[in-house]
């Protein structure tokens, strides 16, 4: 039994990891409707908080049916993030996340997210800070390290446990690499390896399949998964890979019937949470990646991205069923 403090998650729990514009509740609902076993929010910036920006203190909206659930923090001044922790423990999360994984300009130019990976000393003091600050488990998501010559993360391990960390999750690429190249386990697999190394590890980068998290939790040893862009559009991926995994049984792609079925519960969703307008406009995101496969779907993804009206919306889904019934992509 994987646990994070007093959370139980079974025996190789996936998590979803926390993106940007992304992990929002209505993406959240649906993912955990098909199986994931640990999800953070996208993460929230510390100014943001203390100075109650509206759209960060949305961002703290959890829902009990959620649970367990971490509240993702990012930020590079202690007083602030210690101030964030505080807050985001009103909200009453099962634990409290640090991103120190980001490799955007935006947040990196501020010695936040990956960007601190450039001081380690600071990351460690920013960090005993918030476990300091709050009664919550404080579990972590970073980088390999800055760069090919900075592959540090082994030491920072260590040094995140000894002050109090419950759980790492590690993203096997440098800040330099953002998201190119292939994502690199074998340092993740020697965090892990690591006789010093108490917490739950958790793997994160280029799981897009059952059979790959197969492979890499045979090969690489964590203690569970953390899967990203592969659940975009495909929230059943949780699902498929514990199947595998604990079944030996390769679940089929869902049909065109569930998956504009997954859709119609998200925009529901989307507009419950953000109100029609802006449930509509940001749900458009997703339209194309939960269709990816359909053959000449193009005009019925654009008529879909260029309609405010619900009941449209609605129209083109049931076209679409009515267009590809019974039609399974591969898998």
């Amino acid at each position: 039994m994987i646990k994070i403090g007093d959370i139980e998650l079974g025996e190789f729990p996936l998590l979803l990891a926390p993106m940007e514009d992304v992990s929002d509740p209505p993406f959240r609902y649906v993912c955990k409707q098909y199986g994931a076993d640990l999800m953070y929010t996208e993460f929230i910036s510390s100014e943001g908080l203390i100075r109650h920006a509206a759209k960060s203190i949305q961002k703290l909206d959890i829902y009990d049916y959620e649970r367990p659930i971490g509240i993702q923090i990012f930020g590079g001044e202690e007083d602030a993030m210690v101030q964030s922790a505080q807050i985001v423990e009103q909200a009453n999360p099962n634990l409290i996340d640090i991103n120190y994984g980001c490799p955007v300009n935006k947040v990196v130019c501020k010695m936040a997210g990956a960007g601190i990976l450039q001081d380690i000393p600071k990351m460690v003091r920013l960090t005993e800070q918030v476990v300091k600050a709050t009664h919550l488990p404080v579990t972590v998501k970073t980088r390999l390290g800055w760069d090919d010559t900075s592959k540090n993360i082994v030491e920072v391990a260590e040094r995140l446990q000894d002050i109090g960390i419950k759980a790492l999750s590690i993203h096997g690429r440098t800040r330099k690499q953002m998201y190119k190249g292939d994502a690199d386990w074998t340092l993740i697999a020697k965090v892990k390896e690591n006789p010093r190394m108490q917490i739950p590890i958790f793997g994160n980068g280029d799981i897009d399949s059952p059979q790959k998290a197969l492979e890499y939790k045979n090969k690489y040893g964590v203690d569970g998964i953390m899967i990203g862009r592969a659940a975009i559009g495909t929230p059943w991926i949780f699902n498929r890979v514990k199947s595998f995994l604990f079944d030996g049984k390769l679940i089929e792609e869902p049909s065109v019937e569930e998956k504009i079925s997954i859709v119609k519960i998200h925009l529901q969703k989307s507009i419950e949470w953000k109100g029609k307008a802006l449930g509509v406009l940001e749900m458009r995101q997703h339209y194309s990646n939960y269709l990816r496969g359909l053959p000449n779907i193009k005009p019925y993804r654009t008529r879909l991205v260029m309609t405010n009206d619900v009941d449209e919306i609605y129209a083109i889904l049931e076209e679409v069923l009515s267009e590809y019934a019974g039609f399974i992509p591969a898998s």
